[in-house]
């Protein structure tokens, strides 16, 4: 690579890590050429970016933002690594888990950072599977609020119903 191409790799690795808030780092190393294409196809219908890079240029493309909170990855950036960026913190975990199921536990997941939390280590991929999204807690909130509303609502139909007997019987 020449330097020019670096710093323009390094710019289109700023431009995706300025987008999204999550990225997951795996190391593909294992992998055959089939199966890289089998899992970028699952990324790319899951609206999910799938990147490889060498280790360098992710590191300086996030050394250059100057945010600590990009530090705990660091140490994940080693051997063969592919970046999954994602709008959802979860659906790069979703497709790995689905993935590695037909393909002997790879690619093994070196680290995620999901908003400003790092997640190091392939044991965390079961609980980046069962975060929650934006959209999901949204609608546990709204189920939360209108579940009394519904129990007022039952109760004075009860009570309304019960004085509409007790007239009908008098």
């Amino acid at each position: 690579m020449t330097p020019a191409q670096k710093n323009e790799a390094i710019e289109v690795l700023k431009g995706k890590f300025s987008q999204y808030d999550n990225f997951y780092i795996t190391n593909t190393e294992s992998l055959t050429v089939a199966q890289v294409s089998k899992l970028r196809r699952l990324c790319f219908e899951k609206n999910v970016e799938m990147k490889v890079a060498k280790n360098t240029l992710i590191k300086k493309a996030l050394e250059s933002f100057n945010d600590s909170k990009y530090t705990g990855v660091y140490d994940s950036l080693h051997g063969v690594t592919a970046l999954m960026f994602s709008d959802s913190p979860k659906e790069p975990a979703l497709i790995l888990s689905s993935f590695r199921k037909t393909n002997k536990d790879k690619p093994v997941l070196k680290a995620a950072l999901i908003g400003t939390d790092v997640f190091s280590g392939d044991d965390q991929l079961k609980a980046l599977t069962s975060i929650k999204t934006k959209n999901e807690l949204i609608g546990e909130i709204i189920g939360l609020l209108q579940s009394p509303a519904k129990r007022v609502l039952a109760a004075l139909l009860h009570h309304h119903e019960s004085k509409a007997e007790a007239v009908a019987e008098a």
